[in-house]
């Protein structure tokens, strides 16, 4: 007998997913060109010459056997001396080889935690705007989500909802910072009142709670920001890592959990880890890629592209009128759309080419960001646009840059195609409140660029 809930599972992917099978449907109808796809969260910062040269070093003159053979079921002992040994000496943390596993990615490094410090029944807080498959994980490991808003202005906790949300059913709390969807950063008082919040509960109720930190996004860090880091401020804290991000190796699956050497029951939690990697399968993580990380410990990708790309779409976006918080990390714009139903409004953008999508839902919803020469990817309720794709932004700017808004429900949206030689515009006009489309076109001076945009009467569209 299959498992319905899991059959269910595999029907409907996560919306981010979605959009980019979306985008791949469209590229193989219309053309790869005309499809720009910022939805999934993949680096096209290419990762450092190094790590490549270190691939084709080990492939070339390693020991095949040793190579493409099993490590122990935590991971290799030399690479997990290498990482630890980098953790102490970049964060002055006294961490052993023995408190990290190497994991095949931060997903795994995030279901095989759930699993160790989870049972039935048990309940796990997240802040929202937050990864969804969380969810999944969580479920997975038969605990429950409960969703603890973030405020919509800064982006810190809502500490009187953390207060009513901790209870004796209260596993773990998983912060993401820098934040995806937002990118915004834990503030150093938000991680000490987090933590005296939760040593609190802790001796209330009689029971471990776990913070875990999802921090794939650790080295991206903008403009000299001081990232602080929750185990200098809990004890039962347990770091998943990832290495997709830092050295753009989303493909190679390879990352680390790491007890904090403060935690309570050290070696317990540890065993813990142990045993959720053995019971979903998670062992002996890529053994070619644990090699190539242990040799570049320290080393990143241009992350200053990231931050390049952030000012050029945040730039783009304020001047269409549009509310977004200022990320100080991570590789994501969360913009607030005029919409008020996201989701209905992405479905109808589909049907006039403008690929959009939505995750539904309250301050934790996200969305990702879709568009092609025949329309542009906008609204959502909530968005989250991925700013990694930084060789198409020239054209997508062309799109964006002639757009304004000025009050409601006159929102106008102009799309360029191309300026031709006496500085005219062809265009298409999108009014977000009805996604009105000018389809034949409009020639607009190219004066009214940075002009408000009024609602061209039909008789102007061929």
């Amino acid at each position: 007998m299959l498992n319905e809930k899991i059959i269910e599972l595999g029907k409907n992917s996560s919306e981010i997913r979605e959009l980019s099978e979306y985008g791949d449907k469209r590229k193989a109808e219309i053309g790869a060109e005309k499809v720009f796809d910022f939805s999934i969260g993949s680096p096209n910062v290419p990762c450092p010459d190094r790590v490549t040269q270190d691939y084709i070093d080990l492939i070339e003159k390693g020991d095949a056997t040793a190579i493409h053979g099993y490590t122990p079921a935590p991971g290799s002992m030399e690479t997990r001396k290498a990482v630890s040994s980098y953790i102490n000496e970049r964060y002055g943390i006294d961490c052993r080889p023995e408190d990290f596993y190497m994991t095949a990615g931060a997903a795994a490094s995030l279901a095989i935690t759930l699993k160790a410090v989870c049972g039935r029944g048990s309940q796990v807080i997240v802040l929202a705007p937050y990864f969804p498959e969380y969810k999944v994980f969580i479920e997975n490991a038969e605990a429950e989500t409960i969703e603890v808003s973030l405020d919509q202005e800064s982006f810190q906790p809502d500490f009187e909802a953390m207060s009513e949300a901790l209870n004796e059913k209260t596993a773990a709390v998983i912060v993401n910072s820098p934040n995806n969807p937002t990118g915004a950063l834990l503030s150093e008082e938000s991680l000490r009142k987090l933590s005296s919040m939760l040593m609190e509960a802790q001796n209330k109720f009689g029971t471990e709670i776990f913070l875990i930190s999802d921090e794939p996004y650790r080295e991206l860090v903008y403009d000299g920001a001081k990232l602080p880091l929750p185990l200098d401020y809990y004890n039962n804290t347990i770091v998943c890592y990832s290495y997709s991000k830092s050295l753009s190796l989303p493909g190679d699956r390879i990352g680390y959990i790491m007890v904090s050497p403060k935690a309570d029951r050290r070696k317990d939690v540890f065993t813990a880890i142990c045993g959720g990697g053995r019971s979903l399968g998670y062992i002996c993580a890529p053994g070619l890629a644990q090699q190539v990380v242990a040799m570049n410990q320290g080393v990143t990708s241009d992350i200053e592209k990231y931050a390049e790309n952030r000012d050029l779409i945040y730039d783009i976006i304020k001047k269409c009128g549009f509310e977004t918080v200022y990320p100080a990390g991570a590789f994501y714009l969360f913009v607030k759309s005029p919409s008020g139903d996201g989701r209905e409004f992405s479905e109808r953008a589909k049907n006039h080419d403008a690929g959009i999508n939505d995750l539904p839902g309250r301050i934790g919803s996200s969305s990702s960001a879709l568009c092609n020469p025949d329309g542009i990817a906008w609204v959502s309720k909530t968005q989250r646009l991925v700013f990694t794709r930084s060789g198409k932004f020239d054209l997508w700017r062309n799109f964006c840059r002639t757009y304004r808004s000025y009050g409601k429900p006159d929102y106008g949206l102009l799309i360029g195609q191309d300026a031709g030689a006496y500085g005219r515009y062809r265009v298409k006009v999108i009014f977000l409140d009805g996604l009105y489309i000018c389809r034949g076109g409009c020639d607009i001076p190219a004066c009214w660029i940075y002009n408000k945009v009024e609602r061209p009467k039909k008789d102007r569209c061929k």
